[in-house]
């Protein structure tokens, strides 16, 4: 099979194409065929050798994926070749024609209408479930105003919130962005590149009615200090992504209005099963439905990193890699 293995940290030229075997699965253990492979910002990190964990080299990256059962076993009973998947985590990368999982805690059932390419939704849609709902606390009728809507994450966070009765104002930074985000039925579309800034500032509160309840942050490092301005009484901030410090931030921003500023990670397990089951059933009734960004060949992963950091291509859902090319069901 082909893989994308890296064999020492640095930039995306280390992610190279190679020929390894297919892996034999063990006990408790499924070999997947993948079909679309997830890309995001976090891999990057951890190729470059800056992020806090580092794999033991050589490996292949990529933790989410879709495709289809290609083995299973001996002592397997749950799924069976064939069967269709989605996975939330590898024991041997996802950068791969096939990949080896944990059948308890990496693999679950994709519905027969979700496309292979668009069951890539294991990060953006856990992150914004537990960004929504198990941190913001988020209810309907309230206002969330997501600062990125067009990237993997704000797509999922739009569609999540939206499929609970909040009112949705979101930015992106393309015409295409926009066009995008809009589809998904925000309330409201505001380009962030807007160089009149106070122009910007008083699009947002007038579309949140004052200042939003919830904010979901994809770059803190650019705009905590602008969301701690603008956020309503008793709001949350969420930090999703972040690529740098802050100088002179003000807290007293925060005081005044109770609000607080909340850090988000992927959900662990005490709150992993929550998020799939929501998941899982939005994409089984097509209340969510995945948006699917750029696409890339197997031998291009290291565009796929360039793409995921500089949003050559614009902000316009999720990043992934098609190992085996486009598909039918694809």
């Amino acid at each position: 099979m082909k893989a994308v293995v890296v064999t020492e940290f640095g930039g995306p030229s280390k992610l190279t194409l190679a020929t390894k075997e297919i892996p034999v699965p063990g006990t408790g253990q499924i070999v997947v065929k993948v079909y679309a492979c997830g890309v995001n910002p976090v891999e990057t990190y951890i190729r470059s050798g800056t992020y806090r964990r580092k794999p033991s080299l050589p490996y292949t990256p990529g933790s989410e994926a879709s495709g289809i059962v290609h083995s299973v076993g001996s002592d397997v009973k749950d799924y069976k070749v064939g069967d269709r998947v989605w996975q939330t985590g590898s024991l041997s990368g996802t950068y791969a024609q096939y990949n080896l999982c944990d059948v308890k805690q990496h693999v679950h059932c994709l519905p027969d209408n979700v496309p292979f390419a668009k069951g890539v939704v294991s990060t953006a849609f856990r992150t914004a479930y537990r960004a929504l709902f198990q941190r913001a606390q988020a209810k309907p009728n309230q206002t969330v105003f997501i600062h990125g809507a067009s990237g993997g994450v704000g797509l999922a966070a739009t569609q999540l919130a939206i499929s609970q009765g909040m009112k949705v104002i979101g930015t992106a930074g393309t015409e295409q962005g926009l066009k995008l985000v809009k589809k998904q039925g925000c309330t409201e579309v505001i380009n962030h590149r807007m160089e009149d800034r106070k122009k910007y500032t008083d699009a947002v509160l007038t579309a949140t009615g004052g200042g939003p309840d919830i904010i979901l942050e994809m770059l803190a490092n650019k705009n905590l200090n602008f969301d701690m301005q603008i956020i309503g009484k008793g709001g949350r901030i969420v930090v999703i992504g972040n690529r740098g410090t802050i100088d002179n931030v003000n807290p007293r921003l925060l005081m005044g209005k109770e609000a607080m500023v909340i850090g988000v990670s992927l959900p662990g397990p005490a709150h992993e099963q929550e998020a799939i089951a929501a998941i899982q059933a939005g994409l089984s009734t097509g209340a969510l439905n995945p948006v699917v960004g750029p696409v890339f060949k197997l031998e291009d992963a290291s565009k796929a990193h360039v793409e995921v950091i500089e949003h050559k291509a614009g902000t316009s859902g999720k990043i992934v890699i098609l190992p085996f090319g486009p598909q039918p069901e694809t």
